[in-house]
């Protein structure tokens, strides 16, 4: 499917459009895109916007909040970043990609609406228009909108009447463009929040925690702290519905499925599930049934993904940051601590961005003992794999092996080959880092050819409910 969207000359074509606004690169700011979205009549007005931002967990709360929706009926558009093959992942309706056709339509009329006379907009802002000029057109009930980077000068930051606006998470990433603390990226994130609009917030460090009260008390934001649910264990988790979500009455509990492996998920769907109550407040009519029809639903790709590749388990991952490696780590330590599927000792197949805290996520990673493999990321700048070597070897002294492969290929069937033959009943392959490297491997021939998704729910879905969550009666 990847190869055919690849070969389409519509989806070349958009392609091609986009390469010309590549040269601008990351310019963060906000007058671009305000004047570009104004020449084209101004379509974000016209979007019910939830507007989701954070380190991590942005993209699974995204994924969650437009699975229910969808569920309960409503037309739902979803704009994330990055894509991991193609351009036309990061604009859906109704959970389906935008045709390449279609892409090209509107890309094709935002870039005729770009006035000469003005700044250039960047790639990402000729994006981020069309996405809003194409949810406009397509009359979504509302727009679930993933913050690129930070949340203040982002391009999606132009709506001025959100939904809701959620903050996952927040960590150390992006600093060079964020700040350098915790309370500078704290300032940027919390940059998404409108006066008088409900927010949702998920659990965050100490500093940042102050820094995003402080926005909100001077916005006079009605907001929703939220706790992670608590996990139930066999694919289950329990929400415990948290104080300042009137008129719901804080403590009515709610027993979901969990379809996205690792314990940060239950953060990530409670603060989906805290949003769509806001939303419920609001009158937006959404059922319990809706809540465990779109839950049950949820897919979020190369986020603890596994894959039967030339006859081994691969775990994959995107743990492209300090936090993600945290997250991906406890994961594998819970998987050994059980027997289910993974053995010490791991054999990682890792590539990284240049730009990236290399040491900083090798680190949680790695354990004496571990087997690395590390691999460029192809075609964007990546990290010298020799580099990554030092780097984890002065993180993680211990290690059994330590190689490197210009390609992920190579460098991949290296650590399938050497884990088969030292772990017979059950190899323990990951394959993670850049969202890139794990995109560029998905749209290979060979993992087109050897791969196969496993599904690993064994559980059925059967609600169950201490509590229901009724919808508002309002509207």
């Amino acid at each position: 499917m990847h190869q055919a969207i690849a070969l389409d000359p519509a989806y070349q074509a958009a392609e091609s459009l986009l390469q010309q606004f590549e040269r601008f690169g990351v310019d963060l700011g906000l007058d671009r895109i305000q004047h570009l979205l104004t020449r084209l009549g101004s379509p974000h007005h016209r979007v019910p916007v939830i507007h989701v931002a954070g380190s991590n967990g942005k993209g699974s709360v995204c994924a969650c909040l437009s699975a229910v929706l969808t569920a309960a009926g409503y037309r739902v558009g979803r704009y994330t970043s990055p894509h991991l093959v193609h351009w036309c992942e990061r604009i859906c309706i109704q959970d389906q990609p935008i045709t390449a056709a279609d892409l090209y339509a509107a890309l094709q009329e935002v870039q005729r609406a770009i006035d000469p006379d003005q700044p250039c907009p960047t790639q990402f802002e000729v994006f981020t228009a069309a996405a809003w000029l194409y949810f406009a057109q397509q009359q979504v009930d509302l727009a679930v909108m993933e913050v690129g980077l930070g949340g203040r000068l982002d391009a999606t930051n132009v709506c001025d009447r959100p939904l809701v606006s959620v903050i996952t998470s927040l960590s150390l990433e992006h600093w060079q463009r964020l700040g350098p603390t915790l309370s500078d990226i704290a300032r940027e994130k919390a940059g998404i929040l409108k006066p008088h609009c409900p927010a949702v917030i998920g659990p965050l460090p100490p500093t940042a925690e102050a820094v995003v009260r402080d926005r909100l008390e001077s916005l006079s934001c009605p907001t929703v702290w939220v706790e992670p649910a608590q996990d139930c264990g066999e694919g289950w988790a329990l929400y415990t519905t948290p104080a300042g979500l009137d008129p719901v009455p804080p403590g009515q509990t709610y027993r979901y499925p969990l379809t996205l492996p690792g314990q940060h998920q239950c953060s990530n769907s409670a603060v989906a599930i805290a949003a769509l109550q806001v939303l419920q407040s609001q009158g937006w009519q959404i059922s319990t049934q809706h809540f465990d029809q779109g839950l049950q639903q949820v897919r979020w790709p190369a986020r603890l993904q596994w894959f039967s590749w030339s006859g081994c388990s691969v775990l994959v991952d995107g743990a492209h940051n300090p936090a993600g490696a945290i997250a991906l780590r406890q994961y594998v330590d819970q998987c050994i601590a059980k027997g289910d599927r993974l053995q010490a000792p791991i054999h990682w197949v890792v590539g990284l961005l240049a730009t990236k805290d290399h040491a900083d996520i090798l680190q949680p990673l790695l354990r004496p003992g571990d087997r690395l493999w590390l691999v460029e990321v192809p075609g964007h700048a990546s990290a010298d794999p020799q580099h990554l070597m030092e780097v984890a070897h002065t993180v993680c002294p211990t290690l059994g092996s330590c190689e490197s492969y210009a390609d992920p290929i190579e460098g991949l069937l290296a650590a399938i080959a050497t884990s088969q033959r030292q772990q017979s009943q059950s190899p323990s392959v990951i394959l993670c880092g850049s969202l890139y490297l794990i995109g560029w491997m998905f749209q290979s021939t060979e993992w087109a050819t050897l791969s196969t998704t496993l599904d690993l729910r064994q559980h059925p879905i059967v609600p169950v409910l201490h509590e229901p969550l009724k919808p508002s009666s309002a509207g």
